[in-house]
């Protein structure tokens, strides 16, 4: 009898263990959709698809989440909308064109305003520290979406036919850029003619020459090959590209509260993994350039274009505040005041 009950009490123990690991869900079946900005194999549709694996472990096979990637479901802009709408779930964007539902986004399109080192725990603090997130995610949820957290994904770089060395070099330089009013205002600062564009028609544009250049990040310029109709990468030290997973309000409500927790609980501690993962591809991508093309010229901006490029770039901060929507004056504040706390935290000059 005393045997039976040791088992008895063995078996309850390691099927409490196995729920608390399983995650302790506690609902029922759900099948979602995440649309990514990105082709598959980018940064975007990678860590999506880790958060639908995690999702699905989590919830031992409950919480079913399948990943769209760029193109299956439109272009940019429309899968916004799409989350918007609850036609889908889930969207991985940027913070320029989701700015087009929720303006107050565009703060993160001011350049110059992060260190240049150590991005990823800038943002990780910020995000778990600061002032900053929860009022931008109020302004998301004004527009029925819910931010789950933000993510680096390298610096922007600018791809050109003719070498950019200098602020003079912009000028009247016919640039695509996100589509984001105050992305445009702040190339426009620098002298260049900025044209929004459609992420899959940028590479014709440049072929075709209706633009001359272009801004991504490293891994897109390889992986949209780009750099084929390019001669010149520069780094402006000015923009940190960051992607914002985001889900619908009305779905996400819908969820138990543990699964809540837990989707933001990953997104959360993704930030600093996810960032070492696409510095280590973007390292990698940029070998792959210089061999596919070694032609191709990389250039960093000195510290004297830097200063004025800087110059410039201040002269925008003003806009966001016309531009950002209701409450953009206290985001960009609570903005300032989290990078420059996470800075002294990080001890970051």
């Amino acid at each position: 009898m005393k045997k039976l009950v040791g088992l008895l009490a063995i078996c309850i123990f390691l099927s409490t263990f196995s729920i608390a690991f399983a995650g302790g869900y506690t609902g029922g079946p759900i099948k979602a959709k995440l649309a990514s900005e990105e082709i598959a194999g980018d940064f975007m549709t990678v860590w999506a698809n880790n958060f639908a694996d995690h999702m699905k472990k989590w919830s031992d096979g409950k919480i079913d989440i399948e990943v769209y990637p760029y193109g299956t479901l439109g272009a940019t802009g429309d899968i916004n909308e799409l989350c918007q709408l609850g036609v889908v779930d889930f969207v991985f964007s940027d913070y320029a064109w989701i700015s087009s539902f929720v303006p107050q986004a565009q703060v993160l399109t001011l350049n110059y305003l992060f260190p240049t080192e150590k991005v990823p725990q800038v943002l990780d603090w910020m995000i778990k520290n600061g002032e900053f997130m929860p009022l931008l995610e109020k302004s998301f949820n004004k527009n029925g979406l819910v931010p789950l957290s933000i993510m680096f994904e390298g610096w922007q770089w600018l791809s050109s036919k003719d070498q950019v060395k200098s602020l003079a070099d912009m000028s009247g330089l016919k640039l695509r850029v996100m589509s984001s009013k105050l992305l445009v205002e702040g190339y426009r600062a620098y002298g260049a003619s900025p044209t929004p564009m459609s992420y899959g028609e940028v590479y014709s544009g440049l072929q075709m020459g209706l633009i001359d250049a272009q801004v991504n990040p490293l891994f897109a310029i390889y992986s949209m090959k780009f750099y084929e109709v390019q001669n010149y990468l520069t780094q402006l030290k000015s923009e940190p590209f960051v992607g914002i997973p985001t889900v619908n309000q009305k779905f996400f409500k819908s969820l138990t509260k543990d699964a809540q927790a837990e989707m933001l609980k990953y997104w959360h501690d993704s930030i600093i993994p996810a960032g070492k993962w696409i510095t280590a591809r973007n390292a990698s991508d940029r070998k792959k350039i210089e061999k596919a093309k070694p032609a191709i010229k990389f250039h960093t901006l000195d510290a004297a274009a830097v200063a004025q490029f800087k110059a410039r770039a201040e002269t925008v901060y003003p806009q966001y505040v016309k531009l950002g929507g209701e409450g953009a004056q206290q985001i960009l504040d609570a903005f300032l005041r989290d990078v420059e706390n996470s800075k002294k935290a990080l001890n970051i000059k």
